[in-house]
């Protein structure tokens, strides 16, 4: 990338990208590190607040990213720093699962700010252990109604974590090839993207997916739960609100849980607390991470009592899980969203969004569609254009260049999450390089 500086109110480029020291610096994590971690944009980060990164030479970009969907209150929010030092300051960083006051407290908002129908949780660190643990607790569920099979279904195409019963949820295949073998008793059905359904009603759909399982099992003696992401993750492809409903009639029908993995949705991020509140259902369960510890390793499951307590005293357990610094992290990051209104925030910026990138995609009619709810949104390019992975790459490469960062979802889309306290002309600015670069990437 040439060098190109530029300078306004939210951005700062004054060396080319990638800065110097940066190579050396690439050179240096790839001799001691995992590949497996590897491959991500060019900026060597050396800080990050609100909704800018700084890299190593001082050079300021608008975050599109958030740390994929992690700092939903902004980076180094003030408050969660604030609450972190209390640990810090009172020599109170580690316990265990040991009784102290500041988890009873972090649990008591946590399940008040989920709202109706939840009543326990059970945190950990990842949100891959989240998932893992809400399969746990499904099977459990599915062993005292005494069912013949512990089937769990997911849909094909989404993302449930990187361990061994996340990834066979997951609708990968090739993701989970190490594994060597897949649980007959984990189904996979379509799942409901808009060209799909677009010329037939979501209740069609729904039996056209199911009827080859009914062949094999029986929902109400095979099936213990059914997990899904809020919206699919590479194309932020929310269902159809009636097809989550149909969903949870056959749930409630067969006695089977449903599960919701909020890991991008959650805690504001779509313009609600959760994104599941978008359909009008109230899960059985749900698996938050990301945005829950706004940058401090954090996760959990939340649901009905009758669930969360399956598992025997001292059964699931993580040794870091519900550590001092996380609840107090947690307990920051529920308050900022509560007192700042930020999910309002996010559905207000994202109406914005949403309008300014539709204009975009009404210049590309055949190209471009625009999917996603509040500040989440994924631009999504026809797959059969030529080239069009290594025109993406290259779209993000530019956009950097202008001091933006974008995720890149390695398929035929581009992923915008700004921090929910983005400003408005941030948030203009970082669209006006978008359409700028799209522009004379396919020449309108």
């Amino acid at each position: 990338m040439s060098k190109k500086k530029i300078k306004t109110k939210n951005i700062n480029v004054s060396t080319k990208i990638p800065a110097p020291g940066t190579s050396k610096l690439i050179k240096k994590l790839y001799k001691v590190e995992s590949r497996s971690m590897h491959g991500q944009l060019p900026i060597a980060w050396s800080k990050a607040k609100n909704f800018n990164v700084y890299d190593i030479a001082g050079n300021k970009f608008i975050d599109f990213t958030s740390t994929i969907f992690v700092a939903n209150t902004g980076h180094s929010n003030e408050r969660i720093k604030r609450y972190i030092s209390r640990s810090l300051n009172s020599n109170f960083i580690h316990s265990y699962a040991y009784i102290n006051e500041i988890r009873a407290k972090y649990l008591e908002k946590l399940v008040k700010f989920c709202g109706k129908g939840f009543e326990k949780a059970f945190l950990m660190s990842a949100g891959t252990e989240a998932t893992e643990a809400a399969f746990k607790l499904m099977r459990m569920y599915g062993q005292k109604k005494k069912k013949r099979r512990l089937g769990i279904i997911c849909f094909e195409g989404n993302w449930h974590g990187r361990t061994m019963a996340s990834q066979m949820m997951s609708g990968n295949k090739k993701q989970k090839e190490w594994i060597g073998y897949h649980d007959r008793d984990i189904h996979h059905i379509a799942f409901p993207y808009p060209w799909l359904i677009k010329n037939q009603n979501e209740e069609e759909f729904l039996e056209k997916s199911i009827r080859k399982l009914i062949k094999k099992i029986d929902f109400k003696k095979d099936v213990c739960g059914i997990m899904l992401e809020t919206f699919q993750g590479w194309g932020a492809f929310f269902y159809p609100k009636k097809y989550i409903q149909l969903i949870n009639k056959i749930c409630k029908k067969n006695d089977i849980l449903i599960c919701f993995d909020e890991m991008q949705a959650g805690f504001g991020r779509t313009g609600k607390n959760f994104g599941f509140q978008h359909y009008d259902v109230i899960p059985d369960l749900i698996c938050c991470g990301k945005g829950m510890g706004g940058g401090v390793a954090l996760s959990g499951v939340i649901g009905k009592r009758k669930i969360l307590d399956l598992p025997e005293a001292g059964s699931m357990s993580s040794t870091n899980s519900a550590n001092p610094i996380a609840c107090n992290a947690g307990l920051a990051v529920i308050e900022e969203i509560v007192e700042k209104r930020l999910s309002d925030n996010a559905r207000i910026k994202g109406e914005f969004l949403h309008k300014n990138l539709l204009k975009i995609a009404h210049k590309f009619p055949k190209l471009i569609n625009i999917y996603g709810k509040g500040l989440i949104a994924a631009i999504v390019f026809n797959k059969d254009y030529k080239n069009i992975n290594r025109k993406l790459k290259k779209l993000v490469e530019l956009c950097i260049k202008d001091g933006l960062l974008l995720v890149y979802t390695g398929r035929e889309s581009v992923k915008i999450g700004p921090p929910l306290t983005i400003t408005k002309s941030a948030l203009n600015e970082g669209i006006e390089i978008l359409r700028k670069n799209i522009n004379i990437l396919f020449k309108k």
